[in-house]
């Protein structure tokens, strides 16, 4: 049987998980996310594909899996999941305390400063994910990614039909910029710090005569910064957090340019 098929009935019905059939597929499909052969989205020709079942896998994971004690002394962690090991053989640089779950793909040549990596997420080559940044949860990150000190990047798990975030290949994300909630940076995209980006942020792009709005995706090649705009309430009018794409990377540009860099171009500082 089909390991998918093996998810989806086990994932209809958990008595099927006392059968070591069924377990023993669900660990098999984490390997699998692990080394990067199974992702729980997957790149082709008309976009983004979520693997539903994969996710469903990763939640029946941490069912099958026995709460244990680690110690490192002095400190002692209480946990169900496994960590990674062999950085060398990975050809990962993991600098202390850099943290990557067991079920997270981390590629050759990425740089984990000291942050985080859940499971079920896809760190490409040459990615840096820099000090205290958090990658979430199935969040796929792609290649020669620069996600800055304290970047947040958001996980899903459920619901089943949620995007996870997506970060394509060469988009640089300043200082704690947040991405969550499924939301699409394309392509070498560049975010300004402290940019959030929820699925109900307006990005409004204000480098054309007429303002252009985009929720749950950045279009590639845009730089973007935080900007508010006035909404008007029962109490009175205030400003609300938005989004604005202020212009795209110039060609010229760099793709291992610095956030100051690219924002110059602008002439806007952040």
């Amino acid at each position: 049987m089909h390991l998918q098929d093996q998810i989806r009935q086990a994932w209809e019905n958990r008595e099927l998980l006392k059968d070591a059939t069924y377990s023993d597929a669900i660990r098999a499909v984490i390997e699998e996310v692990d080394k990067g052969r199974l992702r729980v989205a997957s790149p082709g020709d008309d976009g983004w594909t979520v693997n539903e079942w994969v996710k469903q896998a990763i939640l029946m994971y941490f069912g099958i899996q026995q709460m244990k004690t680690y110690d490192l002394p002095p400190f002692e962690f209480y946990d169900k999941m496994e960590l990674k090991k062999n950085y060398a053989s990975l050809g990962v640089r993991a600098v202390p305390h850099a943290v990557a779950r067991y079920g997270a793909y981390i590629a050759r040549n990425v740089v984990l400063m000291p942050s985080y990596v859940n499971i079920g997420s896809y760190v490409d080559e040459g990615t840096m994910v820099d000090t205290w940044a958090t990658v979430g949860s199935c969040a796929q990150i792609g290649k020669g990614v620069h996600l800055s000190g304290g970047v947040g990047i958001g996980g899903v798990l459920e619901p089943l039909q949620a995007a996870p975030v997506i970060i394509e290949d060469g988009c640089f994300l300043g200082s704690r910029s947040i991405v969550v909630e499924g939301v699409k940076v394309e392509k070498e995209a560049v975010l300004g710090a402290n940019v959030v980006l929820t699925q109900s942020t307006r990005i409004i792009d204000v480098s054309g005569d007429e303002p252009v709005e985009y929720r749950g995706r950045v279009p590639a090649r845009s730089v973007v910064i935080p900007g508010s705009y006035p909404k008007k309430f029962p109490a009175g009018e205030y400003h609300v957090n938005c989004a604005l794409i202020i212009g795209q990377r110039k060609p010229s540009t760099d793709l291992k340019t610095s956030l100051n860099d690219a924002l110059r171009d602008f002439n806007v500082s952040v």
